[in-house]
C-alpha cells in the first residue's frame, strides 16, 4: 500500500521510495518553474537568464567567477547570458575595488523589478506548499535538499543566505 502524500514509508531507503522522491522533485520543480517560464518567454529569455538574475539578486556584487562556479555552466554560456542581460539593461558590471580585473555583478532597477516579478510567481506556489506541509516538513525537506548538495559546495550555497 503506497504511503499517503504527507508520510514516508518506514522503508524510505528502498528503491520505490527513492524513485517516488525523485519523481516528486521532478514534477514539483517542473510545476514551480512553469509560472516563471511564462514570464521569461514573454521577455524572450530562458532559464539560464533567470538563474543569473536570481543569484545576482541574492548576492549583489558577486564576481563573474563566483556566478560561474555557482551555476556550473561554461564560461561561454555565462558570457552569452550576461551579455544579453546587460544589453537589456537588467544587469550591470563594474570593476572590483581591490582587483580591478574582477567584474562585479549587480541588477539594475529594471533587473530587480523583473527578478521580483519572476520570484513572486514561484513564491506563491512555494508558500502554499510550505503552509500545507507545515514547519517540520519544511525543515525535513530542506535537510534532504541540503544533503543532495556535495559537502564541498555547501558553503557556497549557505553563503547566499541573507
Amino acid at each position: 500500500m503506497p504511503a499517503t502524500p504527507s508520510s514516508a514509508s518506514p522503508l524510505f531507503l528502498r528503491e520505490p521510495e527513492l524513485r517516488r522522491g525523485m519523481e516528486l522533485l521532478y514534477f514539483g520543480y517542473s510545476h514551480l518553474t512553469r509560472s516563471i517560464d511564462q514570464g521569461l518567454a514573454e521577455e524572450g529569455l530562458g532559464r539560464a537568464h533567470h538563474r543569473a538574475l536570481y543569484f545576482i539578486a541574492r548576492k549583489p556584487d558577486m564576481t563573474v567567477s563566483e556566478l560561474l562556479s555557482l551555476l556550473a555552466i561554461t564560461k561561454q554560456s555565462l558570457g552569452r547570458v550576461l551579455n544579453e542581460l546587460a544589453d537589456r539593461k537588467l544587469v550591470e558590471t563594474r570593476p572590483g575595488e581591490r582587483d580591478r580585473r574582477q567584474r562585479l555583478l549587480r541588477l539594475t532597477a529594471e533587473g530587480s523589478k523583473m527578478e521580483r516579478e519572476l520570484f513572486e510567481a514561484a513564491r506563491i506556489r512555494m508558500a502554499d506548499a510550505y503552509a500545507s506541509a507545515g514547519q517540520s516538513a519544511v525543515s525535513g525537506f530542506w535537510a534532504v535538499l541540503e544533503g543532495l548538495v556535495p559537502e564541498a559546495d555547501r558553503s557556497q550555497v549557505f553563503g547566499l543566505r541573507g
